[in-house]
């Protein structure tokens, strides 16, 4: 049993539930595999030993007295730095928060210990989770454990590469404008942004979140199986005061035909050859499954939503974040901020909400006629590591290639990237996006996405 790290969170919790394995052996492994592919990837900037080992204790204390242990009962899982987790530093990958320790649990953290997990770790992200790529002056650079010379996406990289790389089972991950999908897509994973007000967030550490934050960014999880991305959902969505957005919605919705929507081009995104070929690719894997997939030349505004939300995630207090990342004095997220200026400055915030209305309700009549739409995660294969810094030409390729990712927050969709195989040794993969707490359907479609393909597996870092 020396590879335990490489099983699913559903068979790690089934033999721990069976008492075939411990939760202190689990957390042993998990620990072991750390601390050998770790210092390769720096996907987990922050974890201590001794507190993963007391949590395995008290699951396998719990089982021992005949309790039920949870769903995700003694399965280590990752968490990102930029949530509370009493004790540690909520630093959201700044110097300036080094200080920021949490005195209680974001409800996240509260809600994984609740199923049974043990926290692993804490894993790495941009400075102020701005990027598509993970580096940071505090925390440092974390690599791509597939291929080092890509992004390991952002802003949860840490989270994609450390489940990609077998340290966890589950990672959680936020997204605000793809931080989930794309690290997701990058390194070879699975990952579900879900709908706004389906994970119950709050963090006590910093203030209040402006109201763009507020509507758009949510927690969620990235997994190696789709069933596991199910089981982390089901865990991380339990209800909490704390958040005024969460919403009780059942996770399961009314039976739908299996219809969806293909686009290989959306909006004018022009993807490269290898993102269209894997669309396609999992088209004829749906209709192989028994789906009804008709290809569409378009979807409802996208180009719009993606501005807009661009605006009301960096306009919504652009001078308060200016100042702050000037203080920081990171490139990246000064490169983000002063390269959007134009785009985001000054910001109506209510011509913009009065616009999400619209557009919500046109994607919501979009999906009263399909289950589900098939569309790219991005228009190019993960980028070169650090592109966006490289120029003003490169930091505008970036944007235009993330215009699948960055439109849906703004309506509040849920949307899963499943990943769907290499091109060489460059993951690629699709986005599924459904309406408003139809989770279940992204998940119902992956599902069949991923039994048509080779499944994603626990790697060991490329050198």
């Amino acid at each position: 049993m020396q590879d335990l790290w490489r099983l699913s969170a559903a068979e790690m919790a089934a033999l721990i539930r069976s008492k075939k394995v411990s939760a202190k052996e689990a957390a042993t492994a998990a620990l072991a595999r750390l601390d050998a592919v770790n210092p390769k990837i720096n996907a987990v900037v922050d974890h201590r030993p001794e507190d993963v080992l007391a949590q395995a204790s008290a699951v396998d204390a719990a089982i021992g007295r005949g309790e039920d242990a949870g769903p995700l009962g003694g399965v280590p899982v990752t968490v990102k730095v930029n949530i509370d987790q009493e004790g540690f530093a909520t630093t959201n990958g700044l110097k300036l928060q080094r200080d920021a320790i949490a005195k209680s649990n974001s409800p996240v953290i509260d809600n994984l210990r609740k199923s049974g997990a043990v926290i692993l770790g804490r894993t790495n992200c941009p400075a102020f989770s701005y990027r598509w790529f993970t580096t940071n002056l505090i925390h440092g650079d974390t690599k791509n454990p597939r291929d080092p010379s890509i992004t390991p996406g952002g802003s949860s990289g840490g989270a994609g590469a450390a489940v990609a790389a077998g340290i966890g089972h589950i990672a959680h991950g936020t997204d605000i404008a793809g931080s989930i999908r794309y690290p997701a897509y990058a390194c070879g994973v699975h990952g579900l942004r879900p709908t706004m007000g389906r994970i119950a967030a709050f963090n006590a550490a910093p203030p209040e979140r402006p109201i763009g934050p507020q509507i758009s960014a949510v927690s969620g999880p990235l997994a190696r199986t789709i069933g596991d991305i199910r089981i982390a959902l089901a865990a991380m969505s339990a209800g909490d005061y704390r958040d005024p957005w969460w919403v009780p919605a059942p996770l399961e919705g009314p039976a739908m035909p299996k219809r969806v929507a293909m686009c290989l081009n959306p909006d004018g995104l022009d993807p490269v050859p290898e993102v269209k070929a894997a669309v396609a690719d999992a088209g004829k894997r749906l209709a192989r499954a028994g789906w009804i997939v008709e290809e569409i030349a378009n979807t409802p505004p996208l180009r719009e939503a993606a501005d807009l939300q661009t605006k009301l995630w960096l306009g919504d207090g652009y001078e308060a974040q200016l100042e702050a990342a000037e203080r920081e004095g990171d490139p990246g997220a000064l490169a983000c901020l002063c390269g959007n200026r134009a785009k985001v400055h000054p910001f109506d915030l209510s011509k913009a909400l009065t616009r999400r209305a619209t557009l919500t309700r046109e994607w919501l009549a979009f999906f009263e006629k399909y289950a589900v739409l098939l569309m790219p995660v991005s228009g190019e294969l993960p980028f070169p590591d650090q592109l966006d810094r490289k120029d003003e030409a490169s930091f505008a390729r970036v944007w235009h290639a993330q215009l699948p990712q960055i439109a849906i927050p703004f309506m509040g969709l849920p949307g899963l990237t499943v990943s769907t195989g290499l091109v060489g040794r460059v993951p690629v993969g699709v986005q599924l996006v459904a309406g408003r707490y139809r989770e279940d359907l992204c998940l119902a479609a992956g599902e069949a996405i991923e039994a048509g393909g080779t499944p994603s597996a626990a790697i060991d870092p490329a050198g």
